[in-house]
């Protein structure tokens, strides 16, 4: 037997990290949307009480470094599972990119072995687990758009933003986020105003919504990698409405209402990057109605 799931791809209109925490995290509170950008998680059970990972990105590791593996390892200790799994993963977002790939990994599979083993885990159950492996694990159970705060595992959904486009340039090059939180000093850090975003979503103000994106990381991660300047200044001269970096990137998105602009930002931006995607924003997804 088999379960198929999509793990889509995440972005963070309005990112602020508020505090360091007394367990080396930080507290933050963002907004976190997803996007039609997938990859594809199979998970069939084969013979042995051993989980085996495949995937098709040559960057991503096999073994319990692997999102997805500590998922999987986490439900056998918890529900006392003594079969064995293959985890085949077809990767279509970008490797420590800020989209949250691995996370979303990780989630799909919390879901897909809910299926397959008859765990009959709730959505709480399924956030408990996820809070263990990553801080946006949680976010990717349910997708959709929701507020993340704590460490990024208390999740309230919220309204979907306007219908867009969405165009990401990555960069050659990944980062680390534990790396990038180390580097960040909070006092002299910029802190986007993430209730104004919550309200420019609900009002459903493109426009205002263009003008409140922030990511307090982002110049953090700028400074490591100047090329995020350059695909910014970029994206703004083709007529992108917004532009940020996603998480602790280094992933740049624009937003924009017109299929014509989009077009022009990939053919713009293609000469700055090999890796240019142009995808929607999710609108509200409800990939949970089984588990409830």
């Amino acid at each position: 037997m088999k379960v198929i799931e999509k793990a889509p791809a995440k972005i963070n209109l309005s990112l602020d990290v508020v505090s360091k925490r007394d367990d080396g995290f930080h507290n933050v509170n963002m907004i976190m949307t997803t996007i039609d950008l997938s990859d594809r998680i199979e998970c069939r059970d084969i013979e042995g009480d051993q989980i085996k990972i495949k995937s098709s990105a040559p960057y991503v590791p096999e073994d319990e470094r692997n999102f997805a593996y500590q998922a999987a390892r986490l439900i056998k200790e918890i529900y006392n599972i003594c079969r064995g799994v293959e985890i085949v993963i077809t990767k279509n977002i970008p490797v420590a990119a800020g989209l949250a790939g691995g996370s979303s990994d990780a989630a799909a599979t919390i879901r897909a072995l809910n299926q397959l083993w008859n765990l009959n885990m709730t959505y709480r159950d399924m956030l408990n687990l996820a809070a263990k492996i990553g801080s946006d694990v949680a976010f990717c159970i349910q997708g959709g758009t929701a507020l993340a705060t704590g460490r990024g595992e208390i999740i309230t959904p919220i309204d979907s933003p306007p219908a867009c486009w969405v165009v990401l340039v990555k960069p050659p090059v990944s980062v680390s986020t534990a790396e990038i939180y180390q580097a960040l000093n909070i006092e002299n850090a910029t802190h986007p105003n993430v209730e104004g975003m919550q309200e420019a979503i609900k009002q459903q103000n493109f426009e205002q919504m263009c003008l409140l994106l922030g990511n307090t990381l982002e110049d953090v991660t700028m400074e490591k990698v100047p090329e995020i300047a350059q695909i910014k200044t970029q994206m703004k001269k083709i007529g992108a409405e917004g532009v940020l970096m996603s998480g602790s990137g280094p992933t740049v998105f624009g937003l924009t209402r017109y299929e014509s602009r989009m077009q022009r930002l990939c053919n713009g931006l293609k000469g700055f990057c090999r890796e240019v995607y142009a995808v929607r924003l999710l609108q509200k997804i409800d990939i949970l109605s089984k588990y409830e």
